[in-house]
């Protein structure tokens, strides 16, 4: 099977965009992840897959994290923490119950963890949801390799 080939049929299926954070000795961490979806409601669980190759995958292993949901006005975070930054970072941080958030995203959710898993080249992180919150506004979409708007203006 040709991977660059499925990788393009599977960035047919437009995603969300987040960002994983998470606190270290060394300060805290963070990584873009399109590939987060919820698992279960009780308990509430969440899934998120992060490439074997990502430098923030030692610093996810065995600890807490918060999935930020990113706003469709929230590109150049998403391009800071995919290690693409388009200049200098507009973004604030709040210090939460388990672990550092970004602030002013349109959802979050802290987890602590529950469960890894291998997945091929990727890592599967299931989190337990211990905090949560949202807020209205627009989401920053995923689609066939660029961000797109899921929602029309």
């Amino acid at each position: 099977m040709d991977s660059r080939e499925f990788r393009n049929c599977m960035g047919h299926f437009a995603t969300g965009v987040t960002v994983v954070t998470c606190d270290t000795e060394e300060g805290i961490h963070g990584i873009t992840a399109n590939s987060f979806t919820s698992v279960s409601l009780d308990p509430p669980l969440v899934l998120v897959s992060i490439d074997r190759k990502a430098k923030a995958l030692k610093y996810l292993q065995n600890n807490n994290f918060t999935v930020n949901i990113l706003n469709e006005d929230q590109e150049d975070i998403a391009m800071h923490f995919a290690g693409r930054p388009l200049g200098e970072p507009t973004f604030q941080l709040v210090e939460g119950k388990l672990c550092t958030r970004l602030k002013e995203t349109l959802a979050y959710v802290a987890c602590e963890p529950w469960a890894e898993y291998d997945g091929g080249d990727h890592v599967l992180y299931v989190g337990k949801v211990n905090e949560f919150n949202y807020t209205s506004g627009r989401p920053l979409a995923y689609y066939c390799g660029k961000f797109s708007n899921v929602l029309p203006k």
